[in-house]
């Protein structure tokens, strides 16, 4: 492996353990004073068993349920721009919200792996949670773990440039009954309950969840239809209009823990859910889409099992439906293209229905002194079905739209994609060794092995360094893969862009250092660097043997580098402020240029004030700056903006009251619309909104 700038970052590790060498010097290492800095806080998603948070073998993240009250989000979107290294983005179609980490981004987000109580989210079609994920509520999340950095050592497929894992809430964190309602700008009003308790012996944890929103509906001046106008003369586009954006939601989350036993199941229901700024980047201000999801898994788990022994299993059935209520307009009424002229619109609706089942086992062995073993193996079975589409065209071999008439149901070969399944088997092992007092290395293998992309193995090398009472030093390597998703493997029938079954895995090479150091009591900092290598990235290339269109290909590759930089300050008893700092650049290997759209920089920051008894106010900035396109986008860069968000929260008696203001200054902030430009002014963020919260805890 070799990467241009090697011996500055090698020079910044060795700086980093020398730092750490001289604080060994200065300090006894004290067991009561660990238990002062942080040991408390723990974390399972780095090893897949609970560790110190400062001594977990990856740079990874924690938000706990207290946190997010007291930023006082309504969103998952909210929570995750907070965390370091990471810009949450937004896409114009269906106004799809991109998790983008350390500057890693595509048009369909599936770079990162968003699990729910460790089960993957991720459908076949697009290789992501989705574009009709809506939105996720945060009343039941108990917290969300993120791994900033390769992840497939572990977690296999998708643990590419990160993994989230969203944890919901158990019997004993409710406690009792909950009624909640949050109402606020953009006709956006949500209604919950959640109840935890115990049931003849079961340990009982619901909840129940019903929304909607219409969404920020800020003008767009010109989109894709615009430009198809001034070549062909036609005055077709909707814009300037209004983004189709807002979305119904149903969430219901059932957990049942006896003993070792623990069954949890979900529905998620998006209904009405706006195409943003078009599905194919052409006004659409009516078109809506539906998507049901249903899952379900059972574990089981004994870490004393035998003596040394652990063991455990889980069992997972996901169900996705993506559902087109009424037929969606790709382009106007009146669009002309060279084969033709189309008086309703393209019209062209695909459907799609996936069943997903999920065998994995585990096993740790700490029997050998000094050692902690982990081995596991798994089972995917991966199935698309029912796949069939409305439209009123066709596509000619040179992959042009042409009119055929009324709008018809096309299946099978005649539609956007056939059924397909995949299957997976994997095995993993990984071992934690203390080789000496304050020295712990961790070293995993992951081999995946596919039924329709072949096979991928995946190290991870971790070293440890508990340097003192108050300062760890990490240094990191491990290796990433992405599989292909069907759309980019099987597509066919698409004016735009045609599938490639011969495609490969993404993958991605990471080095990484990182420190952390609790200066003293109240004061906590860590700083990382990194550097990435990816290879094999897929992407649309112009097809030479239509002549027109695209298809999906292994094309280019991009190396990455950057810092992060987090503190924690427990100023006094009633302030506490916490922010963090991000610094990515991230360069195309084939051009030499910035791989655009990402933020160089990124700087968020809070407070948390109990300025009264019982009332906080946590005003909170982010900062997001030196956003470029990429080659061939001829647009200037990105405007870099400011936002202020603030929120107040009080308890009186059973009742939580809390408001928010987002976007407090009114600030003009946009997100990129990706090349070709087809929304030439960049996608609009919401301006000023407010938002009221109340909770009766019974």
């Amino acid at each position: 492996m070799h990467f241009p700038q090697h011996k500055a970052l090698l020079t910044a590790m060795l700086l980093s353990f020398s730092l750490a060498t001289q604080a060994r010097a200065d300090f006894d290492e004290e067991d009561d004073l660990k238990a002062v800095y942080g040991d408390k806080l723990t974390v399972s998603i780095a090893t897949g068993s609970q560790k110190p948070l400062r001594l977990a073998p990856a740079v990874t993240s924690v938000i706990t349920a207290a946190d997010i009250r007291a930023m006082g989000a309504t969103d998952l979107d909210q929570v995750l721009e907070s965390v370091a290294g990471m810009h949450v983005e937004k896409i114009g179609a269906n106004h799809f919200s991109a998790y983008v980490m350390r500057g890693i981004i595509n048009e369909l987000n599936s770079q990162i792996l968003v699990l729910q109580n460790g089960v993957p989210m991720t459908v076949l079609l697009t290789g992501n949670r989705s574009r009709l994920w809506g939105s996720y509520p945060l009343q039941h999340i108990s917290r969300i773990e993120v791994i900033r950095g390769p992840g497939s050592a572990l977690y296999g497929a998708d643990a590419y440039s990160g993994v989230i894992n969203i944890i919901t809430k158990n019997s004993t964190e409710i406690m009792g009954t909950e009624l909640g309602v949050n109402a606020g700008s953009f006709s956006t009003c949500d209604v919950w309950m959640q109840h935890g308790g115990k049931i003849a012996g079961v340990d009982v944890a619901a909840y129940l969840r019903a929304g909607k929103t219409s969404g920020n509906a800020d003008i767009i001046s010109a989109d894709a239809q615009t430009g198809l106008d001034r070549v062909f003369g036609t005055r077709a586009s909707l814009a300037p209009g209004p983004m189709n954006n807002g979305h119904e939601a149903v969430d219901a989350h059932l957990d049942l823990s006896y003993e070792k036993w623990r069954w949890r199941s979900s529905y998620l229901l998006r209904d009405n859910v706006g195409t943003g700024t078009g599905v194919s980047s052409a006004l659409d201000l009516v078109g809506k889409l539906q998507s049901q999801r249903l899952t379900s898994d059972l574990s089981w788990s004994d870490s004393h099992f035998l003596r040394d022994w652990g063991l455990g299993f889980n069992l997972s059935y996901a169900k996705y439906l993506q559902r087109l209520p009424a037929p969606l307009v790709l382009y106007p009424p009146g669009v002309t293209f060279p084969t033709g002229n189309f008086p309703q619109g393209i019209i062209g609706s695909p459907n799609t229905s996936e069943r997903q089942i999920r065998a994995s086992a585990f096993a740790v062995y700490s029997g050998w002194p000094g050692h902690q073993l982990r081995i596991g193996l798994g089972h995917d079975d991966l199935y698309m079905y029912d796949t069939f589409e409305f439209k009123n065209f066709q596509v000619t071999p040179a992959g042009l739209p042409q009119p055929a008439g009324a709008v018809q149901t096309y299946t099978g070969a005649l539609a956007f994609l056939e059924p397909h399944s995949r299957k997976i088997d994997y095995v993993y092992i990984q071992d934690e060794w203390q080789f000496a007092p304050d020295w712990n290395l961790t070293a995993g293998l992951r081999h995946d092995r596919y039924s329709d992309v072949g096979s991928t193995t995946n190290p991870r090398l971790a070293l440890v360094w508990d340097a003192a009472y108050n300062l760890t030093a990490k240094l990191m390597y491990g290796q990433a893969f992405r599989a292909p998703s069907f759309a980019e493997l099987y597509s066919i029938n698409n004016p735009a862009q045609r599938g490639n079954p011969s495609i490969q895995p993404e993958s991605i090479k990471t080095l990484e250092a990182a420190l952390v150091w609790q200066v003293r009591n109240d004061l906590l900092a860590k700083f990382n660097i990194f550097q990435f290598r990816m290879k094999n990235l897929i992407r649309t290339v112009p097809n030479v043997i239509r002549g027109t269109g695209s298809s999906y290909a292994n094309t280019n590759s991009q190396e990455g580098q950057g810092m992060e930089i987090e503190l924690n300050w427990q100023a006094s008893r009633q302030l506490r402020l916490n922010g963090n700092y991000s610094y990515q650049r991230n360069i195309d290997q084939t051009t030499n240029q910035d791989a655009g759209y990402a933020p160089h920089h990124h700087l968020f920051a809070r407070a948390d004030w109990l300025f009264v008894q019982d009332w906080m106010l946590s005003p909170q900035f982010n900062w997001v700056a030196g956003r470029k396109r990429t080659v061939g986008d001829l647009r200037p860069p990105v405007a870099d903006y400011k936002t202020i968000d603030l929120s107040l929260r009080t308890n009186a008696g059973a009742w939580e009251v809390s408001g928010s203001i987002r976007n407090l200054m009114n600030a003009d902030a946009r997100e990129p619309s990706l090349a070709p430009g087809s929304i030439p002014n960049d996608i609009p963020l919401a301006k000023r909104s407010f938002y009221l919260q109340l909770v009766y805890k019974m």
